[in-house]
């Protein structure tokens, strides 16, 4: 029997990745379907029943909806994120997850500067701004997002460092980044810091008041990551205690109200996650998705696996 590749996206994919995707499902043999702009986890839990395999975005994969799901094989995030799917239920059924890392990148990194020249020119209002030129960038964890910074950075002739306890020096260093040994150094040493660290147990509310208040004079956050990585307690309390301080983020905290009504020019949110909303991101990660599902059944090919 054919098997099944199932696409659920409450935020669609570009129609040029659409087609891609179907492209590369029917010309493997398997049978293409697609759900778009659903209402409800009910109709998630019934369009995924017989299939063997799931593309999401953001969507969430609950236990709810993996436990709905007799045939299903794999589960593909497009995306490098990948908090939106229950790892855990996913485990005991065996059902391998994977994600897509390194297909949105550059869209992400290209979203961060802009967003850092917004602010470093007045959120263009008009009056005169500052230059990114010579300013030193911290970069919070060096994955694919902070190696694409980091080159922008350097072409910006920034003095770019960055902190990443999961990788060895000498890979940071080949390309041209100084290497900071903690996170406290990191923060402490560079005006702008861009976040990019995963949500997880570990780095939860992780981003504190000991870090932000230790940032040099005009602190700029720069978060394309996850808000729950922020202490949102101790970003009220830096915007209070430091005049000087910015945060500037894909996506707004939930304390956005409070900040927008008393920090007026000190931030900027997008209205929603935009770092992976560009045509090409999109076209990438669906494509990527679509041959990582082919290569797991015909090779067992499990490189991206999550869990």
């Amino acid at each position: 029997m054919r098997k099944k590749i199932l696409v659920v996206t409450k935020k669609p994919f570009a129609p040029e990745a659409v087609n891609r995707i179907e492209e590369i499902v029917e010309k493997n043999g398997y049978i293409f379907l697609i759900m778009e702009n659903y209402r409800g986890q009910d109709n998630f839990e019934n369009a995924i029943y017989n299939v063997d395999a799931l593309i999401v975005r953001s969507d969430k994969v609950t236990k709810e909806i993996l436990q709905s799901a007799k045939n299903l094989k794999i589960v593909v995030r497009a995306g490098a994120g990948y908090d939106n799917i229950d790892l855990k239920a996913a485990t005991e059924k065996n059902i391998v997850v994977m994600n897509t890392p390194g297909q949105n990148s550059n869209a992400v990194a290209e979203l961060a500067f802009g967003m850092m020249l917004f602010k470093s020119r007045g959120f263009f209002n008009g009056k005169a701004g500052s230059e990114l030129k010579n300013k030193k960038i911290g970069i919070h964890a060096y994955g694919n997002v902070g190696r694409c910074i980091a080159k922008m950075a350097k072409g910006f002739s920034m003095e770019v460092y960055a902190f990443d306890p999961f990788l060895e020096k000498k890979d940071i260093e080949k390309d041209g980044v100084k290497v900071l040994n903690s996170a406290e150094e990191l923060y402490k040493t560079c005006q702008y810091i861009s976040l990019n660290i995963p949500s997880n147990k570990n780095t939860k509310k992780s981003i504190n008041i000991d870090l932000l208040k230790s940032m040099p004079e005009n602190a700029v956050l720069v978060n394309t990551a996850r808000k729950e990585v922020i202490c949102e307690k101790s970003l009220l309390q830096i915007f209070h205690d430091r005049k000087d301080f910015s945060y500037i983020s894909d996506l707004a905290p939930d304390c956005k109200d409070e900040i927008i009504e008393n920090y007026e020019n000190r931030y900027f949110f997008t209205p929603k996650k935009m770092g992976a909303q560009t045509a090409e991101a999109n076209i990438n990660a669906g494509i990527a998705s679509a041959n990582q599902i082919v290569n797991f059944f015909k090779k067992g090919d499990i490189t991206f696996k999550v869990n």
